[in-house]
């Protein structure tokens, strides 16, 4: 099995991708590619026609988009333990993570991906609601569930691969988050898993222009 990623400095869905499988220590090569190069479309154009990544590659079973990855892996590999086991926490799960999947168009436009930058922005009104949104989110289970494993529900779930990359866009901007929201950053930012992807994308050095947004902080 291989998963098909981008540049780890700029790649929120190759991370969640990743972090679908590393994240459940479900083995798996990888193939990492330059964005917006020849070699990208052509690689990616071999599986999948969005021309997008991340890819998984299952023997003869391609699979495209971060969610639909998490999903296959569940069924596959997980026995549908990425999910919580309660229906209404599974539920929720689920909501929350198509909430993140669907939406926040304003942060991503505003503030890609940068893990080795520190950058400034002044971000727009539609930015700043979808902070609050996410704070509420990460808050909100912080208080149910903050001392039950630390993640959105207790245990590492599919949820968290999908925030996970958020913190590191948090990060990057300097935003600040309520009590609650921080102890979650804090969570994602001690993961084992997470450490290895911020350093192993300190070895490309590359630069992608579309996703140096802002300013450098002084």
């Amino acid at each position: 099995m291989k998963l098909i990623i981008a540049n780890k400095n700029y790649s929120t869905w190759s991370l969640r991708g990743w972090l679908a499988l590393r994240g459940f220590n479900i083995d798996f090569d990888e193939v990492e590619l330059a964005l917006f190069t020849e070699s990208f479309y052509a690689e990616i154009a071999k599986h999948s026609g969005a021309a997008k990544v991340p890819v998984l590659v299952d023997g003869d079973i391609a699979v495209w988009d971060s969610l639909a990855i998490s999903e296959y892996v569940n069924d596959r590999y997980l026995d549908g333990k990425g999910w919580p086991q309660d229906v209404a926490q599974r539920a929720k799960a689920r909501a929350v993570s198509a909430e993140m999947h669907s939406g926040f168009n304003a942060l991503r436009n505003e503030m890609p991906m940068n893990i080795r930058g520190r950058r400034k922005i002044s971000p727009s009104a539609a930015c700043l609601n979808d902070i609050a949104r996410i704070d509420q989110i990460w808050a909100d289970q912080m208080k149910e569930f903050g001392n039950e494993g630390g993640w959105l529900f207790g245990e590492f779930s599919i949820a968290d691969v999908m925030y996970a990359p958020v913190v590191l866009r948090f990060i990057t901007y300097g935003v600040a988050l309520s009590a609650d929201a921080q102890k979650y950053a804090e969570q994602v930012m001690n993961s084992p898993a997470v450490q290895q992807w911020i350093s192993e994308s300190k070895s490309d050095t590359s630069i992608v222009s579309e996703d140096e947004a802002g300013v450098e902080k002084a």
